[in-house]
């Protein structure tokens, strides 16, 4: 069974914290040769199945005309947030090339140098616009739904802007070598599956529309408790879902109507117990998600700063060494029953 971890680059590793003690996460995602070196890292120390793109989400709105900085303990946070009908009109076409090469040569590089498959990934329309709205990371995203119920037009052309803006993106990565690509939408369970339907669900749609004809597997994750969005996603033109840890993998599949493979989808903060529980959490989503085909196991959300490296190592040889075990007692039960 295949297995790689949201946020796998990063905080956890104390050699990424050496790094992170010269160069600021921006400065790292500009030099192609150092993105690479930490995008391999986890693939070289835990032994994970693909390798997940160094980069950061806000990555192409600088392209678009947004001024943002990453700021230690706190997350993105906007120069010029977006207030108005005015604000979304400046927004112009991204230019991958020309303000984005760092990320498409880092691609390049990982391209050349990787035995396991690359995953990239862009963030989704409503995750984005809601730092470009609330300034910074939010937890009632009021800004947000004020503009999206009170002037619709607005959020409508916000939500165009920045669907082609992740199109573009995406299909620059699988040209440069990208494998799979996940989009992220952290922050869209905050919506009623109602208005995702009405005010989200439809760029969605339209940028697995205009990338399926890419033969790169595409994932999308709808984020942290978005389990009551899952039934709205049948006929996403995508092959993967991510389910956080608040939906059973089971009840995962039977709300996207067993259309999709899952991936997920252990709690990250698990991660905090002694190995031999971590590995009791893994055996039940493992023993369920091997009952369907299609599964991928990874975390419900990013791996956090304080998750030790040793036992991610652990966990993921478990993955490996128990799915394995378990998947051939399953087809052996299967064949005494033919």
């Amino acid at each position: 069974m295949p297995a790689w971890y949201m946020r796998q680059a990063g905080r956890y590793d104390p050699d990424y914290r050496k790094i992170k003690e010269k160069y600021s996460l921006l400065e790292i995602c500009s030099q192609p040769e150092l993105a690479a070196e930490v995008t391999l890292m986890p693939v070289k120390k835990l032994g994970v199945d693909a390798a997940i793109l160094y980069s950061d989400i806000m990555n192409p709105v600088a392209s678009i005309g947004i001024d943002f900085d990453i700021v230690a303990n706190v997350g993105p946070v906007i120069a010029n947030p977006i207030c108005s009908a005015a604000d979304v009109a400046k927004l112009k076409p991204i230019d991958v090339e020309g303000d984005l090469s760092h990320v498409i040569e880092t691609i390049r590089i990982l391209d050349r140098e990787l035995n396991v498959p690359l995953i990239t990934f862009a963030g989704a329309p409503f995750t984005i616009a809601s730092y470009l709205i609330e300034g910074r990371p939010s937890k009632s995203y009021i800004k947000t739904k004020t503009l999206m119920y009170t002037e619709p037009a607005v959020w409508f052309l916000l939500m165009d802007k920045l669907g082609d803006m992740v199109i573009t993106y995406l299909r620059a990565h699988v040209a440069a070598g990208g494998k799979a690509f996940q989009l992220f939408d952290s922050w869209v369970g905050a919506l009623a599956p109602n208005d995702f339907k009405k005010y989200v669900l439809p760029t969605i749609e339209r940028i697995f529309a205009e990338l399926a004809d890419l033969k790169e597997p595409k994932i999308y994750f709808p984020g942290v408790a978005s389990g009551e969005l899952l039934p709205t996603l049948i006929g996403l033109q995508a092959d993967v879902i991510g389910l956080d840890w608040r939906v059973p993998i089971a009840e995962g599949r039977r709300r996207l109507d067993g259309n999709y493979a899952v991936q997920g989808n252990l709690d990250p903060f698990v991660l905090t117990a002694p190995i031999e529980v971590i590995k009791e959490y893994a055996k039940g989503i493992i023993d369920e998600g091997i009952k369907e085909p299609g599964f991928v196991f990874n975390l419900g959300h990013g791996l956090f700063p304080e998750a030790s490296l040793d036992k991610l190592s652990e966990l993921t040889a478990f993955v490996h060494s128990y799915s394995a075990e378990a998947i051939a007692g399953l087809r052996e039960k299967e064949a005494r029953h033919v």
